[in-house]
C-alpha cells in the first residue's frame, strides 16, 4: 500500500492496534521464531553445531503450511537448495542482500552467554544462509549487535554512533571459521575486501540516518531518507529512525514504521525489535499479549534468555 492507502484506511497515524484475534504475524516473525529455536537447541554456539540446527528450521518453515505469508523468494530460493543437502555456501543466494537476512537475526542479539564475537559469528552465519552478499552480513551482525547493547542499557539515541564504531573496528574482520569460503566469487581477491564492502555500505547508510536525525520531524514516509528497506541495511536503518524518534512511545514507532512506502513489515519488525530489547515487555500494551500468534513461543523464547 501507499502511504496515502495506508493513512486513508487506518487514519493519519496510521495503524495503532492489532487486527484479529489471534492477530496474525508475517514471514519476519515466523523466520525470527525459527532462528530462536535453533540456538535454543545449540549446546555449544558453534557453526558445526548451529548450521545442521539452523537448515532444519528454515526447512520446517519453508515446508509449513502457514507459510504463507508473502515469503521472500530469495530466502525460499536458498531453502530450496538446502532441502537437496546443498552446502549451505553453494545454496545461498550470493548476490542477495534482502532484509530478510536481519528481519529474522534478533534472538541472536539476546542470548546473554554469547560474548561478541560469537554473537558476530552467529548473526553472520545465520544470514550468509540464505543472503551472500557481504552487505547482508554486515548488516545481520550490526542489527544482532544494537540489540545486544539495548539489552544491556544503552541509549536508543547514541545508538548510531556506536553502530558506527562497529562498522569501523570490524570493516575487514572476514569471520573465515563461520564463513568458509563464500568470499571466493569473481573480482574478489581478499576475504577482506569482500567484507569491507558490507561494512562500507553500512556506514554508508548510517549517513543517510545521520542527516534524517539531524533533521525536524516532518511528519512524513521514513523511507524518503534511509530507505526502503527491501535490503538488509536499508530495513535496519528506517527501522532504527522510527525507534529513535518514538522511542518514548513504542506504539507510535511501530505505527510510523508501518505507515511506509516500503517494506513495511520488516521495518516494523525491526523498529519493535529495537525498542523490545531496550525496554522490555512493558513497552507493549498488555491487552496485546494474549493475542498475537505464536505468542506463547516468543514469551517462552524471551524468558530462555532472561
Amino acid at each position: 500500500m501507499t502511504v496515502a492507502d495506508i493513512r486513508g484506511r487506518y487514519g493519519p497515524d496510521g495503524p495503532r492496534d492489532l487486527e484479529g484475534d489471534p492477530a496474525l504475524v508475517t514471514d519476519d516473525t515466523q523466520m525470527t521464531l525459527a532462528v530462536g529455536r535453533a540456538l535454543l537447541a545449540a549446546p555449544t554456539p558453534t557453526p558445526e553445531v548451529l548450521e545442521p540446527l539452523l537448515r532444519q528450521q528454515f526447512l520446517e518453515w519453508a515446508s509449513s503450511p502457514d507459510n504463507n505469508r508473502a515469503p521472500g523468494m530469495t530466502c525460499l530460493r536458498a531453502c530450496a537448495e538446502l532441502a537437496l543437502g546443498t552446502p549451505w555456501t553453494r545454496a545461498t543466494v550470493v548476490g542477495s542482500k534482502g532484509c530478510g537476512a536481519n528481519m529474522r537475526v534478533a534472538p541472536v542479539g539476546l542470548v546473554a552467554s554469547y560474548d561478541l564475537d560469537t554473537l558476530a559469528g552467529v548473526a553472520q552465519l545465520q544470514a550468509a544462509m540464505t543472503h551472500g552478499h557481504p552487505t547482508a552480513l554486515a548488516a545481520s551482525e550490526l542489527t544482532a549487535y544494537a540489540v545486544r547493547i539495548l539489552r544491556d542499557g544503552a541509549d536508543l539515541a547514541s545508538l548510531p554512533a556506536t553502530l558506527r564504531a562497529r562498522c569501523h573496528d570490524q570493516r575487514t574482520n572476514y569471520r573465515g571459521e563461520w564463513l568458509e569460503t563464500l568470499w571466493q566469487r569473481p573480482g574478489v581477491s581478499t576475504p577482506a575486501e569482500y567484507i569491507s564492502r558490507g561494512w562500507d555500505e553500512c556506514l554508508d547508510v548510517l549517513d543517510r540516518l545521520d542527516l534524517a536525525l539531524s533533521r525536524p520531524d516532518d511528519g512524513e514516509d521514513p523511507c524518503q531518507v534511509t530507505g526502503a528497506g527491501w535490503i538488509a541495511e536499508e530495513a535496519m536503518a528506517t527501522g532504527l529512525l522510527c525507534a529513535v524518534r518514538h522511542a518514548d512511545h513504542p506504539v507510535s514507532a511501530l505505527a510510523r514504521a508501518a505507515t511506509t512506502s516500503g517494506d513495511s513489515d520488516s521495518i516494523a519488525c525491526l523498529t519493535g525489535a529495537f525498542l523490545g530489547a531496550a525496554q522490555g515487555m512493558t513497552a507493549w500494551p498488555t491487552e496485546w499479549l494474549d493475542r498475537i500468534e505464536y505468542g506463547e513461543q516468543l514469551a517462552a523464547m524471551g524468558q530462555a534468555w532472561n
